[in-house]
């Protein structure tokens, strides 16, 4: 597949990193539905196809549109699974071919949304390579940190040395550069944010303000620790459907709260009509 013969190139979003447990399948599923509902065509690839948390989400939601009296809209899907090809070479062909194969069977979108796996692998770094917007979700803690960079204090002076998954992002801009594309716009955001202005808040906000600086990525406040994430996981669902008629759940004022929390993420994120290619 080549962009030169394809007069039509859809966004392309990555949500990754290299952690599990960040949020990222529920970060997808609601940048997903948030586009639907603006009525753009969305199409969505599963690289973590074997752990398939988007994709049984999405199941999920499938299951729930068919029995429900209001508008769950879907997604056109499709699931990447990892080559077991003996050879490096060969697997690495077959991981190309298949996300090209679905690549292309999703072109005619106006987005193609990505869920990647929390690993390092071939099929991870290609689906890397094809962002437009890369949003990484980041657990509000020092230990998760860990996936940007390594701090330690030397000498009372901190110190930072990107890690392994922030130097895969700054290889993928330089191939991008070296390519004549658009730079990566990167957006890093402050998953499971505390309600409390803890001190360990304010120093994570102070470090990972010096590191968008040094790594170049923009910083954006993600989504609180609410149990009504993972209620709506069964049925498919996310804050933004719960307007819809049937969805059988109650709004609270902690669900507008959180729901609030994901309109602000969207706006940092800049998905917004203009931004749509033609």
């Amino acid at each position: 597949m080549t962009e030169q013969n394809k007069p039509h190139r859809p966004r392309i979003v990555v949500v990754g990193n290299e952690k599990g447990g960040s949020g990222k399948s529920t970060t997808t599923m609601h940048l997903v539905v948030s586009l639907l509902k603006e009525g753009y065509r969305v199409g969505t690839i599963d690289l973590d196809a074997r752990q398939g948390t988007l994709s049984r989400y999405l199941e999920n939601r499938a299951s729930f549109a068919n029995g429900s009296i209001g508008s769950i809209l879907m997604p056109e899907h499709r699931r990447v699974y990892r080559s077991q090809a003996v050879t490096t070479q060969e697997s690495e062909a077959e991981d190309k071919k298949n996300l090209e194969q679905a690549m292309t069977e999703l072109w005619d979108r106006d987005f193609i949304v990505f869920d990647t796996p929390g690993s390092d692998n071939y099929l991870s770094r290609l689906g890397h390579s094809y962002a437009d917007i890369l949003v990484t979700p980041l657990n509000d803690s020092f230990l998760d940190m860990d996936m940007l960079a390594k701090v330690e204090v030397q000498n009372d002076e901190l110190k930072l040395t990107p890690s392994t998954y922030s130097q895969m992002v700054w290889e993928q801009r330089q191939q991008r550069a070296i390519q004549r594309k658009k730079p990566i716009d990167w957006v890093v955001m402050r998953n499971r944010l505390s309600h409390i202005d803890a001190k360990n808040k304010r120093d994570m906000g102070v470090l990972l303000e010096h590191l968008a600086k040094r790594l170049q990525f923009r910083l954006a406040s993600g989504f609180g620790e609410r149990v009504i994430f993972r209620e709506l996981f069964p049925k498919g669902l996310t804050l933004l459907d719960l307007d819809e008629k049937g969805t059988g759940v109650t709004m609270s004022m902690s669900h507008v709260a959180a729901r609030q929390e994901v309109r602000s993420l969207l706006n940092v994120i800049g998905l917004n009509k203009e931004d749509v290619p033609n």
